[in-house]
């Protein structure tokens, strides 16, 4: 069965950096000017525009904040701050070609600007560039080894590779700078899956929970090894956890279908299913949606068979 998509999650570590907490961390500090006669109607400073950049972040204008650091970006082409935020702001919006180019500009206008190493080389492994990606990612270290960010995205990348001992080492030293960061012990889960190294998997994945009891793929997975054991009742109540934590997560109502079907419960079994098979419907996952359609099938020809 289906043991959870992989869900990798590159950028910025939930609940350690945020869009709006990375920028304001980064904004320049104005630049002392020296004295002189005042003056009139002055034109902004390309600092002062991206700290205007920075409120509009704040107050949800995310296009006037693209506008407002392209503007700082193209007045002060050496002002890292302006292509970083960029970077981020337009990563937000999903544009994530334009978003690498803005955070390959950062470091070459700041070239030991860690954290603009290691958002490019996110951007590209979501853009599957996974060989540049390790590139950046590395320098990123190299600038500064407590980046949990770099150590993260660098696991997913080896992850992606299958080379899984390396990918295991980075996971844990992000975990390590982020504790509070539930994503690198669950990748860590992830790997241990593909390792048949079951024990391991679940432990990395009840940690992830205990660091983020919201955490739905991680409660799915739970569920997925216990359901393999054969505790029906423990795999069942990881997948409510799960479904708990994201209503529409349709891999928990998939696999609560395959729990009820085990234990003869088709009434039940084919509720679950037909929302789960309408979730992926909707989340246009069509291989699962024909997988969820079959068991619901089943599920319906024993209801009516009683």
């Amino acid at each position: 069965m289906l043991l959870g998509r992989r869900t990798i999650q590159i950028g910025f570590l939930v609940s350690a950096l945020t869009l709006s907490s990375s920028m304001i961390a980064i904004s320049t500090k104005s630049q002392a000017l020296p004295l002189e006669m005042p003056q009139i109607a002055q034109a902004p400073s390309a600092e002062a525009i991206v700290n205007q950049g920075l409120q509009q972040i704040q107050q949800g204008k995310l296009d006037a904040a693209i506008a407002s650091f392209r503007k700082a970006a193209q007045m002060n082409p050496r002002l890292a701050a302006a292509h970083y935020n960029l970077g981020l702001a337009l990563r937000q919006k999903g544009e994530l070609q334009a978003a690498a180019t803005a955070f390959y500009q950062a470091t070459q206008a700041d070239p030991r600007f860690a954290l603009a190493y290691a958002n490019l080389g996110a951007s590209l492994l979501e853009g599957n560039n996974v060989k540049q990606a390790k590139d950046y990612l590395q320098r990123a270290i190299q600038l500064d080894p407590k980046l949990g960010l770099a150590y993260y995205n660098l696991g997913l990348a080896f992850e992606l590779e299958r080379k899984f001992d390396p990918a295991i080492a980075n996971f844990q030293k992000a975990a390590q700078l982020t504790p509070r960061a539930p994503e690198p012990t669950y990748h860590m889960g992830l790997v241990y899956l593909q390792q048949n190294k079951v024990k391991e998997a679940r432990a990395a994945f009840e940690r992830a929970v205990k660091i983020n009891p919201e955490y739905a793929e991680a409660h799915y997975n739970i569920g997925s090894i216990l359901f393999r054991q054969g505790d029906l009742e423990g795999a069942l109540n990881a997948y409510r956890r799960s479904a708990q934590a994201n209503s529409n997560y349709a891999n928990a109502y998939y696999g609560a279908g395959l729990v009820f079907i085990q234990q003869q419960k088709y009434s039940e079994a084919v509720r679950v299913l037909q929302y789960a098979r309408d979730l992926y419907r909707k989340q246009k996952n069509t291989q699962w949606a024909s997988k969820a359609e079959a068991q619901l099938q089943q599920a319906q020809s024993r209801v009516t068979q009683k």
